[in-house]
Formats: C-alpha cells, sequence, structure tokens
C-alpha cells in the first residue's frame, strides 16, 4: 500500500488572467493596448452593403445633408482587411472620434471639418491627400461611393505621417454576465431621418440576444463576408441640430447632454446622454450606466419623440 509521502503532487491549473477590450467588453488573454481607428463610412443607398461594419466596436449613425446619414465605425477590439466606402468628415464626426482618441480616417471634407484637420486637431489620414496611393478606387460602384482603405494601408499611412497606433481608449462600463437589465420589453424600434432610403428598424432576437439591423427594410450585411452585422447596444440620443449653410450643413450640439433610450436584451431605459471627456455616454441618476459586452450603435437624432418609434410588447 502506497504511503501518503508517495503520492504524486496533483497539478492545479491556474485560470488565465483575462482582461477585458475597452470598447466591446469581450474577455481577452492579452491585454490590448492598440489605439482606436475612427472611420468615416458612406452610408448612401450606392454605398451599400458596406465593407468593415462587422469588426467596429462602437457605430455612430449621424445626419449629413439633405437628410442622409453617415457612420463613424469606431474600431479597437479587431480590425477588418478593408474598410470602406470611405466618406468625408464633418467637423462633429471629428469630435466624436476625438473623444476614443482615434486616429481618424476620412475622405474629403467640410469647410469647417477641413480647418480642424489642418490645424492638426485631430491625427488623421484623408482620401483628399491619398487617393490613389493608400486609398483605392473600387471598380464594382462609382465615385464618390467607391473609395476604400485597407488596414495595411491604415498602419502604412501612420508610420509614414509619425502618428502612433499604440494607446488604449478609455473602458465603458460593462455588465457581468449575471447582470440583468431592466425596463420595459420592446422588441422592435424604428428611426425615421425623414428620407425613406435611411429608415432604421432594429429587431430584437431572443434566441441569439442581440439586435438585427435594417436600412429602409434591408438587412444590414458586410459586403465582403455576406455576414449579417448584428448589435448588443442600441443607444439612442438626442441632440439638438442647426442647419448652418445653404449647403444644408449642421452644427450638432455634442456637449450639453439631454433625452437617450437605450436598448439592451430586449428591454429598453429611458435614460440619458453625456459628454464625458468627449465621450458621448449613457447615464441613469448621474451615474453611467453598463454596456452588454458587444457592438453598440448609436444612432444621433435631432428629436426622439418625432423621430423614433417603439410599442412596449404585452
Amino acid at each position: 500500500m502506497e504511503s501518503e509521502g508517495n503520492k504524486e503532487p496533483v497539478e492545479v491549473e491556474e485560470e488565465p488572467v483575462l482582461y477585458q477590450y475597452p470598447l466591446s467588453g469581450k474577455w481577452t488573454e492579452e491585454q490590448s493596448n492598440h489605439r482606436a481607428i475612427g472611420v468615416m463610412i458612406n452610408n448612401h443607398p450606392a454605398a451599400r452593403p458596406q465593407s468593415g461594419l462587422l469588426e467596429a466596436d462602437v457605430v455612430y449613425e449621424v445626419l449629413a445633408e439633405g437628410g442622409i446619414t453617415r457612420f463613424l465605425a469606431i474600431y479597437q477590439s479587431e480590425m477588418p482587411e478593408t474598410f470602406g466606402p470611405v466618406r468625408s468628415a464633418r467637423d462633429y464626426y471629428i469630435e466624436l472620434a476625438k473623444g476614443f482618441d482615434a486616429l481618424y480616417i476620412a475622405h474629403g471634407y467640410s469647410p469647417q471639418a477641413k480647418a480642424m484637420l489642418d490645424r492638426g486637431y485631430i491625427d488623421s489620414i484623408n482620401g483628399i491627400q491619398y487617393d490613389g496611393t493608400l486609398f483605392t478606387r473600387a471598380n464594382f460602384r462609382v465615385a464618390p461611393h467607391n473609395s476604400y482603405i485597407s488596414y495595411e494601408n491604415i498602419v502604412k499611412g501612420a508610420e509614414n505621417l509619425g502618428y502612433s497606433l499604440e494607446g488604449a481608449p478609455e473602458s465603458y462600463s460593462f455588465l457581468d454576465e449575471e447582470d440583468e437589465v431592466t425596463g420595459i420589453d420592446v422588441q422592435t424600434i424604428t428611426i425615421d431621418y425623414s428620407v425613406d432610403s435611411f429608415f432604421v428598424r432594429y429587431e430584437y432576437d431572443s434566441a441569439l440576444e442581440k439586435y438585427h439591423r435594417y436600412s429602409a427594410g434591408q438587412l444590414t450585411t458586410d459586403y465582403d463576408t455576406g455576414e449579417e452585422v448584428m448589435v448588443d447596444n442600441i443607444f439612442v440620443v438626442e441632440m439638438e441640430h442647426t442647419i448652418i449653410d445653404d449647403e444644408g450643413r449642421r452644427a450638432i450640439d455634442l456637449t450639453s447632454g439631454g433625452k437617450a433610450l437605450l436598448l439592451q436584451k430586449g428591454t429598453l431605459q429611458q435614460i440619458e446622454w453625456k459628454n464625458i471627456d468627449g465621450r458621448i455616454v449613457p447615464v441613469s441618476s448621474g451615474s453611467e450606466v453598463s454596456l452588454v459586452p458587444g457592438k453598440t450603435w448609436i444612432n444621433v437624432v435631432p428629436d426622439i419623440e418625432q423621430m423614433v418609434d417603439y410599442v412596449e410588447s404585452e
């Protein structure tokens, strides 16, 4: 009979140390120090489906001129091979990207945006200067809906311009797996940007615990893979919009805070938004509201009551 002293020692496997990506809240075994990259993505019907929205941690949908919307897609936890079609800058998109200390990628600019970029307000790479070099024109679409840039060329451009791609952004607050979401049961929400081609609908899928997203009735998918772009947090924020010139360009109040809606796991909360160090965050009773780990889409609207519709489930 084997004595107690001769027993083989039992090896105990150590649990790996896990880190959360700061913008998605997903867990990773290696701490990510990658700088955020903000890319202006064209949302004209002639630009759909887009390339690279699938990998974005955060996507802002905001009005440009004439009732159309554009996307500012923020990347940190993962990068697609190709981004696009890339569209032009506006001052408020630049401010939103600045809130993540992102390297800002656009093709073109308004006069207000050009002034900001010219004075180095944000590190940026623009297709006006690099069309045909860092940016390429796709042959399956027509200008201005055919400008693309690869991640490889973003890295190359950053190196050439002396921009660091290190320095992760501040983290959002995220829910733990066991945390419950409180609010009212809402399965579908629509956002009417006044032009039919930019009518947005989100539908909750209880089996997947994610939201399907539609533009003008068409499912949002990735051009390169055909994979559906699904959403974990829908954050609708009301901001004052003012038309500032004959072209219909807008000034948008990103600083004052105001009404907001947050949808997570089929539940809607009526809350507020606040600008904290340049970042638009959900707040309730003065405290930041935690996000579900995953993808977050932020829809900026001039008037929640007039533009947003939802029905509480019975």
